[in-house]
C-alpha cells in the first residue's frame, strides 16, 4: 500500500453522524488541496448511487466522493449489503452482485470479503494523499466481533487508527462512549485514539465537565463537541429512519404523496422535491391512509412482489384507485413502474419467493424479473413534458406491453423507457433522480401547477461548503490529521 494517511471514524450506534462528519473533512481537506477519498467497507443500504464503471455503492459514499470533487467508485464502498427481507439481503461485492444471503450465512462469507475490501482499500491508498473510512452500525457489537469487516476488524487487520463518534442528541452520550470502552476487547480500544461528541445543542461550556469525565474513563483524547448542524436535511440521507422521523408541515403549494414501501430504495428521488419551497411532499407511513394529493409517486423498491402485497395491506391501493376515479397524477419509478402494471412475475426468485402476482393494472404492461441488473447513467429527454433530464438506472426486469408504445423518455441513443396509460394520467419509467435535475423538476411541477425556485446541485454544494467550516469551527482538523497514519 502507498504511505497515504487513513483515520478510521466509527459510531456508538447507527445514525449517529458518521456518514456526515465524514463528508463534511472530505470536503474540508480536499479544500486544502489534499486528494481525498472516502471508504466504508460495508454497507447496508437499499440508497444506493452508480458508478462511472457501471457498478453501485451506498449513496453515502458517493456523496463523499462529490464532497471530495471526485467521482464515486466501486472501490469506496467494496461491499453493499441491500436488505430483501427482515433476515436476508443481497450482497453486492465492488459494485457487482454476487448472490442473496441471510443474516446468520452472510457471517460465513466475511473471510472472503474481507480481501475485496483490502483489495479496494489498497487501489484507494494508491491514489490518495488521506483516506477517510467510515464504520458501519457501532463499534460495540461485540457479539459479531469474529467475523467483523466493518469496525474493528477492519481496523486491526489494516492498522487504521479509529475515531469514535457519540450522539448526544439520543441521550446517554457519555455512557455510549464510556460504555464502548467497557465492552471491546483491550487491543480494539487501544485502536482508539480520539472521540466526537456529535449533536449537541445549546451552551457548550454545560457539557465540559461532560468531555473530561469521557476522556478520564476511557483514556481517549477529546477531539470535539460538534453542535447539531441544521442544514444537514438538505444532503441525501443514507437510511430510510430519516424518512420516519421526517414531516413537512408546509400547508401551501402542490401536494406529493410517496408511500414508505417496507423495503424502499433509491428514496433521494424525493430529496429535491422535499427542498422546493412550492412543494409539499409528504411520506406515508404504513397504517395512514394516502392523503389527497396532485401527484402520487410509487417508489423503487428492493422487493417489489413483497412489498406490493405490504402496499395492499395498508388499504394503499384502494386509496390509489379513488385518486385515480378523481383525476389525480400517478407516477411509478422502478419498482414502483412495475407495480402498476397488470402482472409482475419472479420465476427466479430473485427478489424472493418464485412466483407472479396481478399488480395494480393501472398501466397496461407486465414485467419479468429476470436477467442481469441494468446500471448506468441516463439522460435524454421526457416525452411527457418535452424537458430534458439526466438520471440513472439501476434495476432488474424487462417491462413490456401496449402502453410502452407511449414511453415517458427517450433517451440520448435512442432507447425509450416507460409507458403512459391511455388517458395520460399515469405514467412509469425505470429512470431515477428525474426530480434532481432542475429542468426535469421545474416541468413536472410546471404540470401540476407550481413553480420551481431550486437549483438543487448548487444547494448540496454550498451545504457541504457549509458543513466543512462548520466541522472546521469545532473539530482541530489539524490533531485529525497527525492522528492519521
Amino acid at each position: 500500500m502507498s504511505q497515504a494517511r487513513a483515520l478510521m471514524f466509527q459510531g456508538t450506534g447507527s445514525d449517529v453522524g458518521k456518514s456526515l462528519i465524514v463528508a463534511g473533512l472530505c470536503r474540508a481537506f480536499a479544500a486544502r488541496g489534499m486528494r481525498v477519498r472516502p471508504f466504508k467497507p460495508q454497507n447496508m443500504s437499499n440508497n444506493a448511487a452508480v458508478t462511472a464503471e457501471g457498478g453501485e455503492i451506498g449513496r453515502a459514499q458517493a456523496l463523499q466522493a462529490r464532497a471530495c470533487g471526485v467521482a464515486p467508485s466501486v472501490d469506496m464502498n467494496p461491499v453493499l449489503l441491500k436488505p430483501q427481507s427482515d433476515i436476508g439481503a443481497q450482497v453486492v461485492v465492488q459494485g457487482r452482485v454476487v448472490g442473496a444471503a441471510a443474516a446468520r450465512d452472510y457471517y460465513n462469507l466475511t473471510p472472503r470479503l474481507m480481501r475485496a475490501v483490502l483489495d479496494s482499500y489498497a487501489r484507494l491508498k494508491g491514489e490518495a494523499d488521506l483516506v477517510l473510512i467510515e464504520g458501519a452500525g457501532s463499534a460495540a457489537e461485540v457479539n459479531l466481533r469474529e467475523r467483523d469487516i466493518a469496525n474493528m476488524g477492519f481496523a486491526r487487520v489494516a492498522e487504521t487508527p479509529v475515531v469514535l463518534i457519540g450522539d448526544i442528541d439520543r441521550g446517554g452520550v457519555i455512557a455510549q462512549l464510556v460504555g464502548t470502552k467497557a465492552v471491546i476487547a483491550p487491543a480494539d480500544a487501544d485502536m482508539i485514539v480520539g472521540f466526537l461528541v456529535n449533536k449537541f445543542r445549546g451552551d457548550p461550556s454545560l457539557f465540559d465537565d461532560g468531555m473530561r469525565i469521557i476522556a478520564e474513563r476511557t483514556g481517549w483524547r477529546a477531539l470535539g463537541l460538534v453542535p447539531f448542524f441544521a442544514p444537514a436535511h438538505r444532503l441525501p440521507p443514507e437510511d430510510a429512519v430519516v424518512l420516519d422521523a421526517a414531516r413537512n408541515d408546509k400547508q401551501a403549494g402542490v401536494t406529493i404523496a410517496v408511500p414508505m414501501l417496507s423495503r424502499i430504495a433509491n428514496f433521494d428521488d424525493f430529496d429535491p422535491l422535499r427542498l422546493e419551497p412550492n412543494v409539499r411532499l409528504i411520506m406515508v407511513r404504513p397504517g395512514e391512509p394516502l392523503s389527497l394529493a396532485d401527484l402520487v409517486i410509487l417508489p423503487g423498491t428492493k422487493a417489489t412482489i413483497p412489498d406490493l402485497a405490504f402496499f395492499r395491506a395498508q388499504g394503499w391501493d384502494i386509496d390509489l384507485f379513488a385518486h385515480v376515479r378523481r383525476g389525480g397524477r400517478v407516477l411509478g419509478i422502478c419498482g414502483g413502474y412495475q407495480m402498476l402494471g397488470r402482472r409482475l412475475a419472479d420465476p427466479q426468485g430473485l427478489e424472493g419467493p418464485a412466483g407472479e402476482v396481478q399488480g395494480l393494472s393501472l398501466i397496461d404492461v407486465e414485467t419479468i424479473l429476470a436477467g442481469e441488473k441494468t446500471l448506468r447513467s441516463a439522460a435524454g429527454i421526457c416525452l411527457a413534458n418535452g424537458a430534458p433530464f439526466s438520471g440513472y438506472e439501476m434495476h432488474i426486469g424487462r417491462t413490456r406491453g401496449p402502453d410502452c408504445a407511449r414511453p415517458l423518455l427517450r433517451f440520448a441513443d435512442g432507447r425509450e423507457d416507460g409507458a403512459i396509460s391511455r388517458d395520460g394520467r399515469v405514467m412509469g419509467a425505470y429512470a431515477h433522480a428525474l426530480f434532481a435535475d432542475d429542468a426535469q423538476r421545474a416541468a413536472w411541477l410546471a404540470t401540476l401547477g407550481a413553480a420551481s425556485d431550486l437549483s438543487y446541485d448548487l444547494t448540496v454544494e454550498r451545504t457541504l461548503d457549509e458543513l466543512a467550516t462548520h466541522l472546521a469551527r469545532h473539530i482541530d482538523l489539524d490533531a485529525l490529521l497527525a492522528l492519521a497514519r
